[in-house]
């Protein structure tokens, strides 16, 4: 991930990415289903692209690995056989990402936008900003499982995003930074997908 830049209003150091795979449970997780939601907000775009590496890994790196270890196996003494033990951890590794991904999926809400949110900050918007030396700057808030700060993507619970909740264009807001607070004006909102109601 590229760090962002200089300019940028958000700093990385208050996104912290989630915790995870750190179960050292060896266990075969059982085959993951699509499931039902509830807890921390997610974008529909953000809970499509956890469903679908939990997908990957289930349905291709899993049995590719499988294979892998059975043909290294195969080969003789497990304990000098670098191919069987490198199988091994890294099949230890795509099944506690298995089971990480099979709990978020598990503890995730999908938030779709209203049309009644247009032209205000929530959960899902993409937004533009103008600090107070002119420069401006566009993000989208996000759960704290779709992160991703060269991408423009902050995390709902980022100082910035929850100095901008609710905020109309046109509004201004402080945010705290790192180096201080700073002015912001909201310059444009919009949502991913969503059109204005016609009258």
């Amino acid at each position: 991930m590229r760090p962002p830049r200089a300019d940028d209003v958000v700093s990385k150091a208050f996104v912290k990415e989630p915790e995870g795979d750190e179960d050292e449970d060896d266990e075969v997780p059982s085959d993951p289903a699509p499931r039902q939601k509830g807890g921390n907000h997610i974008t529909k775009e953000g809970y499509r692209a956890l469903q679908a590496e939990l997908d990957r890994l289930w349905k291709v790196e899993r049995p590719r690995v499988t294979e892998e270890v059975s043909v290294a196996a195969a080969q003789g003494d497990r304990s000098e056989n670098a191919e069987y033990i490198y199988g091994k951890k890294k099949l230890r590794e795509i099944d506690r990402r298995i089971r990480f991904l099979t709990r978020r999926l598990d503890a995730v809400t999908v938030v779709e936008p209203q049309k009644e949110q247009l032209g205000k900050v929530f959960f899902g918007a993409w937004f533009t900003i103008e600090d107070e030396d002119g420069v401006e700057s566009t993000y989208r808030i996000v759960g704290t499982d779709e992160i991703d700060v060269a991408n423009k993507r902050i995390s709902i619970r980022s100082p910035l995003a929850q100095a901008l909740l609710g905020k109309a264009e046109g509004d201004g807001a402080v945010v705290d930074r790192p180096k201080g607070a700073t002015e912001v004006t909201v310059v444009k909102v919009w949502y991913d997908n969503v059109e204005p109601s016609r009258s």
